[in-house]
């Protein structure tokens, strides 16, 4: 199962989608505020030792069993993940060359019959974006992300990234959300960053700000939510030890939280009831 974060017609490809590839060092958006705390970054490359960021043949496929709220049991973080540094699997072609590339295009039917849509969301196909970006992975690679996202701020969703992808920010996979994977059996070890997702938020019966694509999580298994004795993805409690910064991480102040701030979206880490370190929003919610 993938649960995103606590936050409370048909596609077509008609439009031709907006494109850009831009030098890191080309205009982007406003200079970000100065960060008390130093990204935890890795210098992109276009070559990649992949040996050593191997991805283990079980992630994905064992489920947990079961709490009585039907989450996950959190169970201790496996070794191989307490310093996440795994390599990017390229559901899309890399960039063609090492600078920033994005595309922002209406949604496409071949990728909405693949996301988790349906007639009954919140919001039309037609008030959804298809981006897709650049992004450092912590294979040193440079790679191709995917997502989908409100309309209204899909062009500030790629300044965001291009920030991201300045500072040498590692995400490690940047994807469209399956509907089958909603509600999957959970098995704790997703870091999928993503924005829509029709689904209700945790523990409540209205939607979340996924639902709607206004809301953007980054790498959730290196910046988990917590609430109490919950923790989700449900083996990333090590990650809840946030002055423990590794790559990956997302800390007060840093690169991630500035490039957000800047678009006016607030971040779940600042929450007092609870903390959802990979929850950025419009709404702050």
């Amino acid at each position: 199962m993938v649960l995103l974060s606590a936050c409370g017609g048909g596609g077509a490809e008609a439009a031709a989608p907006t494109t850009a590839t831009l030098p890191p060092a080309a205009a982007g958006p406003p200079a970000l505020p100065t960060s008390t705390t130093p990204p935890a970054t890795i210098a992109p490359t276009t070559s990649t030792t992949v040996s050593q960021f191997a991805r283990p043949e079980w992630l994905g496929t064992r489920p947990l069993p079961l709490r009585p709220d039907e989450h996950g049991q959190v169970l201790p973080t496996p070794p191989e993940l307490v310093d996440r540094r795994l390599a990017t699997p390229d559901d899309l072609p890399p960039p063609a060359g090492d600078g920033f590339a994005w595309t922002v295009q209406p949604v496409p039917d071949a990728v909405l019959a693949r996301s988790s849509w349906t007639p009954d969301c919140p919001v039309t196909v037609e008030e959804l974006s298809y981006v897709t970006v650049s992004h450092v992975g912590f294979d040193a690679g440079i790679h191709t992300g995917e997502i989908l996202v409100n309309a209204a701020w899909a062009e500030g969703v790629v300044e965001v990234f291009r920030a991201l992808f300045d500072a040498g920010f590692p995400i490690e996979q940047m994807r469209v959300i399956r509907a089958e994977e909603i509600d999957a059996p959970p098995t704790g070890d997703w870091n999928d960053t993503t924005s829509f997702v029709c689904r209700p938020a945790v523990g409540n019966s209205s939607w979340s700000q996924h639902a709607y694509g206004l809301a953007i999580d980054i790498n959730p298994f290196h910046n988990p939510y917590q609430k109490g004795d919950l923790v989700l993805p449900e083996l990333a409690s090590v990650y809840t030890d946030r002055s423990d910064l590794r790559p990956g991480m997302i800390a007060p102040g840093d690169v991630v939280v500035a490039a957000f701030a800047e678009m006016g979206w607030a971040w779940g880490g600042d929450w007092n009831s609870l903390k959802d370190w990979m929850h950025f929003s419009a709404s702050g919610g």
